[in-house]
């Protein structure tokens, strides 16, 4: 049977392609122009000669050491959160008992306190712990936030691995060590990836954490070095989506090769 095409669904797709493709444009079209040509012509108009220089601006304005801060508190979150929650989530999901859900649940209260509510205590405890300007001071805080959110997800992935697969490894002998390795882990790589990309976002996109908790030029992170090119007498438009372009490719690259199992952790069926 014939289905009869969807105009209006085809109509509204094509709108929301362009309301999403726009802002790519304007800041990947701005970004090889020069500051002159972007304010004559305006952020909409067709680039007609190209420029690489702000691109070149970019490192020039210490966005190299800006990316390897950026990667060292990424990658210091994501190995907490990795580390943390898979045996959290297991332990949440394989317990029976009623202390585990209050703690389950007293937990996910995490999800309902903002990080601004607490900067000021957090700003003291990491001060007070000799954290403040170093890379662990925001490296700590970050995966805190974001710990509430994963063991969620990853609990829900984890329950969807039947209690017959449990019941057969239990019969083979197995450990709850060798059962979690042997069987949880391999079964869960879609609510891992899951974790994996929320936790690596919260690290390379944070700027709250890092604008209080830091100070010195060199543990500045790419959110913060934005600030190089904006000065008194106005702001290098151009230069600034340079900066957003080349920060965004990591985090581009990562989602092209896991939007899948990313995908699968989001709508709870990476047990299956």
């Amino acid at each position: 049977m014939r289905t009869r095409p969807n105009y209006i669904a085809g109509a509204a797709a094509a709108l929301w392609l362009v309301i999403v493709a726009l802002p790519l444009y304007v800041m990947v079209a701005a970004s090889v122009q020069t500051r002159g040509d972007f304010s004559a012509n305006g952020p909409l108009s067709v680039p007609t000669s190209l420029t690489f220089d702000n691109y070149l601006e970019v490192f020039r304005q210490g966005f190299g050491g800006y990316f390897l801060n950026t990667f060292i508190v990424t990658g210091g979150v994501v190995a907490i959160v990795l580390l943390v929650v898979p045996p959290l989530s297991y332990a949440i999901v394989r317990s029976q008992g009623r202390s585990t859900t209050f703690v389950f649940r007293f937990f996910l209260l995490g999800l309902a306190i903002p990080v601004q509510a607490v900067i000021v205590p957090m700003f003291y405890l990491i001060n007070t712990a000799g954290l403040y300007d170093t890379l662990l001071g925001i490296i700590l805080p970050t995966a805190a936030f974001a710990l509430p959110i994963c063991t969620l997800i990853l609990t829900g992935t984890m329950r969807d691995i039947t209690p017959e697969l449990y019941e057969a490894m239990s019969v083979d002998g197995a450990t709850p060590a060798r059962t979690f390795f042997r069987l949880v882990l391999p079964l869960s790589k879609g609510g891992l990836s899951t974790i994996a990309v929320f936790s690596a976002l919260q690290g390379w996109n944070g700027f709250l954490l890092p604008l209080i908790l830091t100070q010195s030029e060199s543990n500045r992170v790419i959110t913060l070095g934005l600030f190089n090119f904006q000065t008194q007498y106005g702001v290098n438009v151009p230069g600034i989506l340079a900066a957003v372009t080349v920060s965004m490719i990591p985090v581009l690259l990562v989602y092209l090769f896991a939007r899948r199992a990313l995908v699968q952790g989001l709508m709870g069926v990476g047990g299956k």
